[in-house]
């Protein structure tokens, strides 16, 4: 994947439009509860400004629509911005307007200016609605940075269309370029052996990175609630737990594949089941009850999972491993995430909700890297590139994740 690098362009007296991943979680006082992304973003902006640019920073921030809602407003992204930089960072009430042209055409080198949510217009998310979209923030720059990774399996305005402006002048940033160094080095080369913990809701949702790691993977761990769309594939009662009953078939053929290709599975050999106003822990053997819902892996599958993952060189993470935000259901997540980070082996996490338990024990320095994106990690691992990537501008002699 040879993609143009910032150390490779001239940042000098330009304005570069840099589109960066500032979806962050807020909590319902409307307070950032994870700065992670943002924090992200910082060695790619430093490096713009101390080359003597100046930026204008895109994104988007949950699902407005296409509607402009107040809750959506990136503006509490650009005061936290400012804060890590310590230096200000000017906000524009639109991502386009004359307004907002106004800002841009004063904007001085050095200085930072970051547009209001894409997603305020529908041609961010549908380009083809309105193509005059994507030319217009085009209009606003002089070269193109994409370093959201995590928005990258996307063919929106501003992570496909806006770079086609760009010729020779599509770069990636340094977010991106790491990105993709880690998860193309686990995909391609992975230290045997490799294995991987699959958590999470929906099978529907992991089946394409199950189906491409197959070919490298020696062990397979799975747990969340699509584990039990394989429990009833193995005809296991599973009481009134979560599953996919259109995925039972997708869950048997994974289950061969396994098989087949000599991959050890590990299910949850024990689980932590509610009726609602109790819980306890059951032998999976044994069944579970009408009434009652799996919610987490128990004690017996937390011990055999530390025991095997001990023999891992490379270990692949993606999707909890129970209803972890509930302190009930916690325990499997939380502990198989502390194992982890005691390892020595490396230790990828593929974004989404991991990183949020991850987070909250503070442990996430000790993991070998922690994608921003969850989605786009899936994609990439399964695909071995993004839309968001190949249409970057191409470098011959800077090759990264070869």
């Amino acid at each position: 994947m040879n993609c143009l690098s910032l150390i490779n362009t001239p940042f000098k007296k330009t304005k570069t439009l840099v589109r960066v991943d500032y979806n962050v979680p807020f909590n319902a006082e409307g307070k950032i509860t994870d700065l992670t992304r943002i924090k992200e973003s910082l060695p790619t902006i430093n490096y713009i400004l101390k080359q003597g640019g100046s930026i204008i920073l895109l994104s988007h921030r949950g699902r407005p629509n296409g509607v402009k809602e107040e809750k959506y407003t990136l503006k509490p992204c650009a005061d936290a911005l400012a804060t890590l930089l310590h230096r200000p960072v000017l906000f524009a009430k639109d991502c386009l307007g004359e307004q907002t042209k106004k800002q841009i055409d004063s904007l001085q080198a050095e200085e930072i200016l970051l547009l209001e949510n894409l997603r305020f217009y529908p041609a961010e998310e549908h380009p083809n609605t309105d193509p005059s979209f994507a030319k217009t923030l085009a209009s606003y720059g002089d070269i193109y940075v994409n370093d959201a990774f995590g928005t990258a399996h996307r063919k929106h305005a501003s992570t496909f269309d806006l770079a086609t402006f760009f010729p020779k002048k599509a770069v990636a940033g340094f977010l991106m370029q790491k990105e993709i160094l880690a998860l193309a080095k686990l995909r391609n080369h992975p230290k045997l052996p490799f294995h991987v913990i699959i958590g999470g809701a929906k099978v529907s949702s992991k089946i394409g990175v199950l189906t491409a790691l197959t070919n490298t993977m020696q062990a397979l761990y799975i747990g969340g609630a699509m584990a039990f769309t394989f429990f009833a594939a193995l005809k296991y009662s599973i009481g009134d737990s979560l599953y996919e009953p259109d995925q039972i078939e997708t869950a048997k053929k994974i289950l061969e594949e396994c098989k087949k290709k000599n991959i050890s599975l590990f299910l949850p050999l024990d689980v932590v089941v509610s009726n609602g106003t109790t819980f306890k822990t059951v032998d999976i053997s044994e069944g579970i009850e009408k009434g009652w819902q799996g919610m987490d892996i128990g004690k017996k599958t937390i011990a055999l999972w530390k025991q095997e993952l001990i023999k891992a060189n490379s270990i692949f993470w993606n999707g909890p491993l129970g209803v972890f935000e509930n302190p009930s259901f916690a325990e499997g997540t939380f502990e198989i995430a502390k194992f982890l980070a005691s390892l020595s082996s490396e230790r990828i996490v593929g974004g989404g909700d991991s990183i949020a338990a991850i987070d909250q024990l503070h442990l996430a320095d000790k993991f070998t890297h922690i994608s921003t994106g969850g989605g786009a990690s899936l994609e990439f691992l399964e695909k071995g590139t993004l839309p968001g990537i190949e249409i970057l501008s191409k470098r011959n002699d800077l090759v990264f994740g070869s």
